[in-house]
């Protein structure tokens, strides 16, 4: 059995680009409010912090706008008889092909942001030292089907997933 490195059909869920949005504010945020903080309390650092509030600003900004909705135009997955497929990233593209007999779990993750925003994230873990293939921002339902059908093909799939 052959299985090709191919784009993968299904588009993760409009949603995850909150929760994208969501994941890169925590991270700007808390450098824009410590150095605006820090410009505020010490006013002798004003002249490095303030061009450094301004570039983390606009940087920031930038990032939260962009990343996201660029994410969601890569981001695809796939589950075939054969093998899960996954596509990813937004600065570095990654695309991941995990064949069924190489699968050893099947797990679905829902942190606090994907549960305030109904998404969970499908993890399937196989015999490589690349690690997981990570889905995130799946509907619940979709990543708990595709879970399930996972479970039951790699049963039926010969192999010793190693």
């Amino acid at each position: 059995m052959e299985i090709q490195l191919r784009p993968p059909h299904h588009r993760v869920e409009r949603r995850a680009v909150g929760l994208w949005t969501a994941r890169a504010l925590s991270l700007v945020l808390p450098v824009v409010l410590a150095l605006g903080a820090a410009a505020t309390i010490w006013p002798a650092s004003r002249t490095w912090t303030v061009p450094l509030l301004v570039v983390a600003a606009v940087l920031g900004a930038l990032y939260a706008a962009v990343m996201p909705s660029w994410r969601y135009a890569v981001h695809r997955w796939e589950v075939t008889d054969d093998a899960v497929y996954a596509a990813a990233g937004w600065f570095v593209r990654e695309w991941r092909i995990a064949p069924l007999s190489r699968i050893q779990t099947v797990d679905t993750v829902r942190g606090p942001m994907d549960q305030l925003l109904n998404l969970s994230t499908l993890v399937v873990t196989t015999a490589s030292s690349s690690g997981a293939v990570t889905i995130r921002g799946l509907a619940p339902g979709v990543a708990r089907e595709a879970a399930d059908r996972l479970n039951t093909s790699t049963q039926l799939t010969p192999g010793d997933a190693t």
